[in-house]
């Protein structure tokens, strides 16, 4: 790529479509007055970089989005904008996301329309999340793919994808990168942040927490925030204007999905351990070490119990003597929740405030569930008391185990404790609290 092309392409993907379009207008009425068109183009050393390429190098995925205006048409429009669809991205925050835009959609008579960046779009990947949940579409919906430009320049379908907007189109972004890609692109009146999780803990102290912070700290736009407990942890760690910018709201598990089901009666009891060795605030070295000590002192006595490990990307391991746990992976939202309603004992960690979707999921199906405390997450006895907390080492989370055991067996107080749970089971009423700022000025 010549010097010259690759600096157009530097400045398309800092400022975007309409500053192209100005600087064409501007260097023809150049070539109209006489006056020299192209700047003079000098020799660089071959290694340096200018500022702009050095951040998309670091960045690509916080470059603006490219966007065209088109007229208002009649029906307005909700475009829900994440990374991706894929089957392996559907579970926890991308289906809350896809609910939660659904419901917008419904609630103000829009379509809604899913924007993806990272790979394709797989419209049946929709389908089958909103129909586990009984959620139906009042109007149609649509998809398109505008991929991250990669700093060596766009490939020809980069360079065309282009995104359409119109007045009064709402824009729900899904993690602080989608949120700075479109902050430059859109009316920020119109984008609401559906946060999920404190994202500046995906990482140590550097340029990507710095980066993350300063969107959190954007004052101009409105949050959607997952749960009581991370809205509480986020204002006290200095986002104050989420008080008045903010809404949160409880998940919610429908017992259509989440139930107990049926197993066999002589069958040995199901041990549930929640495995993402790539996604390090899940400790899954932890986790297996918690596991095979359990299995070592007879906490988990693996002639009554089977022990699964459900995620993605799991290794073989082998605990105490030798057994090797069945993984599960790749399941779809009916499976998992198949599975989900035949375990008794779950142990799932989560090194951030969340409290994560699994311990939740598990409740709700029937389930005994050890998680770890963090922060303010200190006991979640206000969704279900048969989820046990304890501290993050080894001899807590064993003891919490032992618990564990304890109340998974002990079926009348089990039963007891799930009939009085408080998880919400309708994702409708799950979001009214926050659909005020979808109407106010705030």
């Amino acid at each position: 790529m010549s010097e010259r092309a690759r600096r157009f392409f530097a400045f398309w993907r800092a400022n975007g479509t309409a500053a192209i379009v100005r600087l064409v207008r501007t260097k023809l009425a150049a070539m109209v007055a006489g006056e020299p068109v192209l700047n003079e183009i000098r020799p660089q050393s071959k290694l340096s970089v200018d500022v702009t390429e050095l951040v998309l190098r670091k960045f690509p995925n916080i470059q603006p989005l490219p966007t065209y205006l088109t007229p208002r048409p009649k029906l307005g429009r909700v475009s829900l904008i994440t990374d991706s669809i894929g089957k392996g991205s559907l579970f926890g925050g991308v289906g809350t996301a896809l609910i939660f835009a659904a419901q917008v959609a419904n609630r103000t008579s829009s379509t809604l329309r899913i924007v993806v960046r990272t790979e394709a779009p797989v419209p049946k990947n929709v389908a089958q999340v909103l129909d586990a949940y009984g959620i139906k579409l009042d109007h149609e919906v649509q998809f398109s793919f505008v991929p991250v430009r990669k700093s060596d320049g766009p490939s020809a379908s980069e360079a065309l994808a282009s995104l359409d907007i119109f007045p009064g189109e709402l824009f729900i972004t899904t993690s602080w990168w989608t949120t700075a890609a479109a902050l430059p692109s859109v009316p920020r009146a119109s984008i609401f942040y559906l946060l999920q999780e404190d994202e500046r803990m995906f990482y140590p102290f550097g340029e990507e927490r710095a980066q993350c912070e300063r969107v959190l700290r954007t004052q101009d736009i409105r949050f959607i925030v997952n749960t009581r407990l991370l809205y509480e942890h986020l204002i006290d760690s200095g986002l104050d204007h989420l008080r008045k910018k903010g809404r949160w709201f409880e998940p919610a598990f429908p017992r259509s999905l989440f139930h107990e089901r049926t197993r066999e009666l002589a069958g040995k009891k199901r041990f549930f351990f929640y495995a993402r060795p790539n996604n390090p605030r899940n400790l899954f070295l932890l986790g297996l070490a918690v596991i095979d000590r359990a299995v070592n002192e007879g906490v988990l006595d693996l002639d009554q119990w089977e022990v699964l490990l459900v995620g993605k990307d799991i290794p073989g391991v082998t605990l105490g003597n030798g057994n090797n746990p069945q993984r599960c992976e790749e399941l779809d939202w009916q499976a998992y929740a198949d599975l989900v309603g035949t375990i008794d004992l779950g142990l799932s960690l989560m090194y951030t405030p969340h409290p994560s979707y699994p311990p939740l999921d598990l409740a709700a199906s029937g389930a005994v569930v050890v998680t770890n405390k963090f922060g303010n997450k200190k006991e979640l006895f206000d969704y279900s008391r048969n989820i046990i907390c304890a501290d993050l080492d080894v001899e807590s989370l064993v003891q919490a185990l032992r618990e564990g055991v304890a109340l998974a067996n002990d079926m009348e107080t089990r039963r007891r404790n799930y009939s009085a749970n408080t998880l919400g089971t309708d994702w409708s009423r799950a979001f009214n609290e926050t659909f005020d700022l979808f109407t106010s000025n705030v």
